[in-house]
């Protein structure tokens, strides 16, 4: 995924900034990081509030293989599929997002 596509979206919050990061990049809006890519997917930033609307859009959490080949459980889900034909749904999903970032500060 380009930079622009990627601005496009998440432009319901406003600036976005791209940084690289383990091969992927991270997506930051207001100096928090709401979401990654990875290998060419978007994931979203969810908490214990929101986690449970992912699963129940159909979203999985994203997960690497830890020591001993053990899933190590991330705090990203993939985007419902239903949210790349609607900008406002995106828009739900990317706020979302944020407010788990905003809550992890704290």
């Amino acid at each position: 995924m380009d930079n622009i596509e990627i601005e496009e979206m998440f432009q319901a919050l406003g600036p976005v900034t791209i940084k690289r990061m383990f091969g992927g990049k991270g997506i930051y809006h207001m100096g928090r990081i709401l979401a990654l890519e990875v290998s060419g997917e978007m994931l979203l930033k969810a908490d214990e509030i929101s986690a449970p609307e992912f699963e129940a859009a159909g979203a999985r959490r994203w997960a690497y293989e830890g020591k001993k080949s053990k899933p190590v459980n991330m705090p990203y889900w993939s985007i419902p599929d239903d949210a790349f034909d609607d900008p406002d749904i995106m828009a739900r999903w990317v706020r979302l997002a944020y407010e788990a970032a905003v809550r992890a500060d704290k």
